[in-house]
């Protein structure tokens, strides 16, 4: 799938008026956005220059999709936080490596230095953001589903995006939900539906063992499983546990969540499709993206999760997705559910 991408040019000269600092405005020689020109510190931001409270301060927010850092940019990233910034380097709740106490004069070095290992800088702002992950099935003996391979497409093909307001996505490669699918307007987890095989099935009872939701119990006679697959929450212990392969992988790939966010206000979304592929992850964002455009027109800054809350929102958006998912959409979807913090 082809996607137009966004186009940034961030080679900024900077106007030294003091009186034109303080009225929070600085000249660059710069196109973000679409705009030129004066840019102020809220543009800044979009960009990934995001202002401190400290005068002239600014904290560089680096683009790191699924949280991994190749060595040779972290090496590079240690130099200019070195030479441009203060002690230390912060690690976002979101996987980002931001440089804090950056003087907004040496916006134009920093760039070029990161350039030089093809690093580049972050975004805020109503827009797609930069994607985060777990480790997934590379290494990680619970992963299910490629996570990075995913928040790399993201980061391809929809990074950038503009949105009614910002737009964050998620992949965790397994039940456990470590990159917090249900808190992301998309969020993504690996799944497998288990299937047993009677024939090499010893009636040894690991797999009940095995099972921490209770949904595989023994047979009181013959020690064979009884599988419960409402409690099931496809994490495919069952499968790794079994010393005879009696239970294989059957359904295999993604479950999708929509409309959930953190904050002051979070909302826990709910699961709209079941074990999608990796190509139909991009159908969905391309989907969802296009579904959100829409619905939130003339609303504002406001969420998909909020949108989704509204009477028949829910349905509108899974009959959307449909059209291009078919039957692996679900039929019926709760809404976002507000979690109650007081």
């Amino acid at each position: 799938m082809s996607k137009e991408k966004t186009k940034r040019r961030m080679h900024i000269t900077v106007d030294h008026n003091l009186e034109e600092n303080l009225k929070k405005k600085i000249a660059v020689d710069a196109e973000i956005e679409g705009i030129k020109g004066k840019i102020d510190f809220d543009k800044l931001k979009t960009g990934g220059f995001i202002k401190q409270r400290q005068k002239d301060k600014f904290t560089v927010r680096l683009r790191v999709p699924g949280g991994r850092l190749p060595v040779k940019k972290l090496k590079k990233a240690a130099e200019v936080a070195e030479r441009y910034g203060g002690e230390y380097v912060h690690f976002s709740f979101r996987q980002s490596l931001e440089i804090p106490f950056v003087d907004y004069h040496d916006f134009p070095k920093i760039i070029e230095e990161l350039k030089e290992v093809d690093q580049s800088i972050a975004s805020c702002g109503p827009r797609v953001r930069v994607p985060t992950a777990c480790s997934g099935c590379e290494y990680n003996p619970n992963g299910i589903t490629d996570t990075q391979k995913m928040a790399q497409m993201v980061n391809a093909d929809f990074f950038g995006e503009r949105t009614n307001h910002k737009f964050k996505i998620s992949f965790s490669g397994c039940p456990i939900d470590c990159a917090r699918t249900n808190e992301m307007d998309l969020g993504f987890q690996g799944a497998v539906f288990p299937e047993w095989n009677e024939d090499p099935c010893t009636g040894c009872t690991i797999c009940a063992s095995a099972c921490l939701e209770d949904a595989i119990s023994p047979d009181p006679k013959t020690g064979k499983p009884v599988f419960n697959a409402d409690k099931c929450l496809y994490c495919s212990d069952c499968i790794r546990a079994c010393p005879t392969n009696a239970w294989v992988e059957g359904k295999k790939g993604h479950l999708a969540r929509v409309g959930g966010k953190h904050g002051r206000h979070p909302f826990n979304g709910p699961v709209v499709a079941r074990f999608i592929s990796d190509e139909d992850v991009s159908v969905i964002i391309e989907k969802t993206i296009e579904w959100y455009r829409k619905n939130g027109e003339g609303k504002g800054r406001t969420r998909i999760g909020t949108i989704l809350q509204e009477e028949g929102k829910m349905e509108d958006y899974l009959a959307h997705l449909r059209k291009a998912l078919g039957d692996k959409v679900e039929k019926k979807a709760r809404k976002p559910e507000e979690i109650r913090l007081l």
